[in-house]
């Protein structure tokens, strides 16, 4: 049952026990290194929230057993044979492996535990469409796109133009909003210039149970229904991706979100 992983409360609570500590007058915070495993972060809503654009049984089998798969396989190599990359935080575990092919499982493994919980970060019910009027995303989309329609135009052929499994996303690339797509485990994350800021899932175990073949039907519809713009419009001035220390010793995925002064 989902709602075995899911316990929002408790998950609280282990996040705000993290050890912060901030540095410097920059606005970044450090957070304390812990020890493996890393734990499966909550849902950030309840299991049937996303219907009828995403469907329970869809999320049941996506987050229930795709996304949890992939932390068990990190953990696992964590514990095993990558037992000397134990100590690094998740967006330092992606980067460490990046590239090396001898740690590609890995690296699949660590990559799309990141991918999923910034997909479920990016979606929201009862959103999409043009994001709110005075908003500091909206201001950008109109900057570095020419307007929402344009957007959401790029945005569609990237997703459904990808061949086979991977993700559209929209990033920062070298102080401009851009749309861009990569593939498998490849997340913007690891790639210097570049700021992840919402992100659509296109491998077909994100919307094959709902849409089959029909994924420009899915794209469409999360376009318009449930893109999460309050989360973009905070990951304009995101500054990283850390990794918080619970009571019980578990590392968590947490991405932390900074508002500065926009100067």
């Amino acid at each position: 049952m989902l709602s075995d992983l899911r316990k929002p409360e408790e998950w609280t609570k282990r996040r705000l026990s993290g050890v912060r500590r901030y540095c410097g007058c920059r606005g970044r915070w450090r957070v304390a290194r812990a020890q493996a495993p890393f734990a499966l972060p909550p849902l950030p809503y309840a299991d049937n929230a996303l219907a009828p654009v995403i469907s329970a049984n869809t999320i049941g089998f996506h987050y229930g057993k795709h996304h949890k798969g992939y932390l068990d396989a990190m953990n696992a190599a964590l514990a095993g044979p990558a037992k000397d990359l134990a100590g690094l935080s998740l967006l330092d575990l992606m980067k460490a492996t990046a590239g090396k092919p001898e740690r590609a499982a890995l690296f699949n493994a660590a990559a799309q535990t990141w991918n999923h919980t910034f997909y479920w970060n990016s979606l929201k019910p009862g959103t999409g469409g043009k994001p709110p009027a005075g908003s500091r995303i909206a201001a950008r989309l109109d900057t570095d796109f020419g307007g929402y329609d344009k957007f959401r135009e790029t945005m569609k052929a990237m997703a459904v133009g990808q061949f086979a499994s991977g993700w559209g996303r929209l990033v920062i690339e070298n102080g401009k909003l851009a749309c861009v797509r990569t593939p498998n485990a490849e997340t913007p994350a690891t790639v210097a210039g570049r700021t992840p800021l919402l992100t659509i899932d296109v491998w077909e175990h994100a919307y094959y149970l709902d849409y089959q073949n029909r994924r420009a039907d899915y794209v469409d519809a999360l376009l318009d229904k449930l893109i999460n713009w309050e989360f973009a419009d905070k990951n304009l001035v995101q500054d990283r991706t850390f990794i918080g220390r619970s009571r019980a010793g578990a590392r968590e995925v947490v991405t932390l979100l900074f508002v500065f002064a926009n100067n």
